[in-house]
């Protein structure tokens, strides 16, 4: 059945090959997988507010403080109730970290399961309250999609990897109804060099998922009401950025920390018991950090200053505007605690909503703030939609697609000059201290990210010196009789040997050409061993060592190969410059398909 349907889908393409160019062809794919990833996003979106709807209906706000404590562990649990069920056979993984890995490491495949996996278990865990977005989710999915689709064409790895592009620009443009912000999000952060083709398919994807999701869920996200900015705020947006700035180096690196302590629980269950209580008890106290949580920015933006604290147990104290900071402080970073809890303990979600939010309310606490003390008067809109795009901007380090996304979400055009200013310097600032974003750090540490900044280094991380051991290499025992194993040495067509002990460790090796020398001019040749030959290895190479460092060995001592041992120093066979550059040369081609 297999063998069928692989020739039948050869046939076609064929056929599709003398009917119409590849160029083509992909746009028409493209706008195919706009289609699906919009159905997606409009099908997350309505199944979580659903959920939420469900939850909070015909409830009193006193009894919902205590069904609070709950939702979220419930819906953690599911979730991870779902995929230890339902998805058995592949690992299941969240956030755009593994979407990365897959553009680098695994020829842009991404598990077909993620197009309905991602949405079921990501409307869980937000819908019960888990703090954190839909955004990563659909991006995942819509990216799925894409993959899938080349894949069962028959594509090649540069199509296959436009076609998830397009699916992740299609899965934001359906999800904010922001087709240019989803543009340039896959621009920025997936195809970091691109050509103007390559526009193309993105563009059509991207506008055709924005329109689907429209059909199917029409709510705008936000409403902004603005005359634009003043000239004489620029320095309190300069201001605003600098915190931003700040706060994304301490979310980030608050990032590390709580995933290292979600680490350190090894059963399933207990994480999520863990996580989930404390999620429980953090919705409880700041209602506000349940679920995505843009109802509270859009409170903000009608200029209901006060909706933050009125839904919480500590309603009463609304009257005191300090108090009122001090709550949106507080929740501000329990935003960003909550966020990665949600995260840590099975949840489904991203960072993407989250930082949104935090950047939202750091704005209205600025803005607030400076208005209380009755020196100047800004308008707390405009500083909330420009700390969305800083906080956006500094923690995914994605700038232009800070910019674009909320000047679609809320209209917000004529407020271009403000968010550039914030955008970029928050941007600076994070990109400082932090070279990576949190999606990228944990793949360059590991010298798994496909960067162009250092493509020579890039290209040597991407190989695993494992798969570049030559093991056609004759093995020698040290007290073994060499005439015994002549006939095994010149069938080998090597110049060197390698000498080894009863248990496998290196001891050295042996030249080929001392062994003929040897025997011609030894009397005793018949009772001649490699340990009367071997030579102590200059340099050795270790199995897991990176392959920069390899090259580096081979130029400092001139040498052409070396041996490979394991961390226990048994020899695994020798490493060549020749091994190592055909693979560069190969990966380099692989490359340029990509960004041609």
């Amino acid at each position: 059945m297999y063998v069928r349907l692989v020739d039948y889908l050869d046939s076609v393409n064929r056929f599709r090959k003398q009917k119409i160019s590849n160029r083509n062809f992909l746009i028409v794919l493209a706008i195919i997988v706009g289609v699906l990833a919009g159905l997606a996003a409009a099908l997350l979106k309505s199944m979580t507010h659903t959920i939420e709807d469900f939850l909070q209906s015909d409830w009193q706000w006193k009894y919902k403080y205590y069904l609070y404590l709950f939702f979220p562990l419930l819906g953690i649990l599911l979730t991870v109730l779902y995929v230890k069920y339902f998805i058995r056979r592949t690992k299941f993984e969240t956030g755009l970290t593994p979407l990365l890995y897959a553009i680098s490491k695994k020829s842009s495949r991404v598990e077909t399961h993620n197009v309905y996996s991602q949405i079921i278990t990501s409307a869980i865990t937000v819908g019960f309250g888990g703090s954190v977005g839909l955004e990563a989710p659909i991006v995942t999915s819509g990216s799925a999609i894409g993959s899938t689709l080349g894949r069962f064409l028959g594509l090649s790895y540069k199509e296959i990897t436009m076609l998830l592009a397009c699916g992740a620009a299609a899965g934001i443009a359906g999800a904010f109804n922001s087709p240019i912000a989803g543009i340039v999000f896959a621009i920025e952060v997936l195809l970091p060099e691109f050509t103007i083709p390559a526009f193309i398919p993105l563009l059509l994807s991207a506008a055709t998922a924005a329109v689907v999701a429209r059909i199917f869920y029409t709510q705008q996200l936000f409403f902004l009401v603005t005359e634009g900015w003043q000239v004489n705020a620029l320095f309190f947006y300069v201001l605003l950025a600098v915190f931003i700035g700040l706060f994304s180096i301490y979310f980030t690196k608050v990032n590390y920390m709580v995933k290292n302590f979600f680490y350190g629980i090894h059963h399933p269950y207990k994480k999520v018991l863990t996580g989930g209580l404390l999620l429980g008890v953090m919705v409880f106290l700041f209602p506000t950090l349940y679920g995505e949580g843009y109802i509270t920015i859009k409170n903000l933006l009608r200029g209901d200053y006060l909706n933050v604290i009125n839904n919480s147990i500590f309603s009463d104290y609304n009257s005191y505007p300090s108090l009122v900071i001090l709550f949106t402080v507080i929740t501000i970073f329990a935003k960003s605690i909550a966020t990665l809890v949600t995260l840590g303990a099975g949840g489904n979600g991203g960072t993407f909503a989250p930082s949104l939010i935090m950047g939202g309310l750091i704005g209205f606490v600025f803005a607030y703030s400076v208005n209380l003390t009755g020196l100047v008067h800004l308008n707390v809109s405009n500083f909330i939609v420009a700390g969305m795009a800083a906080a956006l901007s500094s923690i995914m380090h994605a700038p232009l697609t800070g910019i674009f996304l909320i000047a679609e979400i809320t209209g917000g055009y004529v407020l271009m000059v403000p968010l550039m200013i914030t955008s970029a310097i928050s941007y600076m600032l994070n990109r400082s201290v932090q070279k990576h974003s949190i999606y990228t750090k944990a793949l360059a540490d590991k010298g798994e990210l496909l960067s162009y900044e250092d493509k020579d280094t890039t290209v040597l991380n991407q190989m695993k010196l494992r798969y570049l051991v030559e093991k056609d290499y004759v093995q020698l025992l040290e007290d073994e009789l060499l005439n015994l194993r002549m006939p095994e040495i010149l069938k080998s067509q090597r110049n060197i040997c390698a000498v080894v002990d009863a248990r496998g460790d290196f001891k050295g090796l042996v030249y080929v050409e001392e062994i003929f020398s040897e025997m011609m001019k030894n009397p005793d040749k018949e009772l001649l061993t490699a340990h009367h030959l071997v030579h102590t290895a200059l340099k050795l190479v270790n199995i897991n060592e990176d392959l920069k460092s390899v090259l580096g060995k081979m130029e400092e001592d001139r040498v052409w190969v070396l041996p490979v041992v394991d961390s226990d120093n048994n020899f695994k066979g020798f490493v060549s410059k020749t091994s190592i550059f055909n693979k560069y040369r190969a990966l380099l081609m692989r490359q340029a398909d990509y960004m041609s």
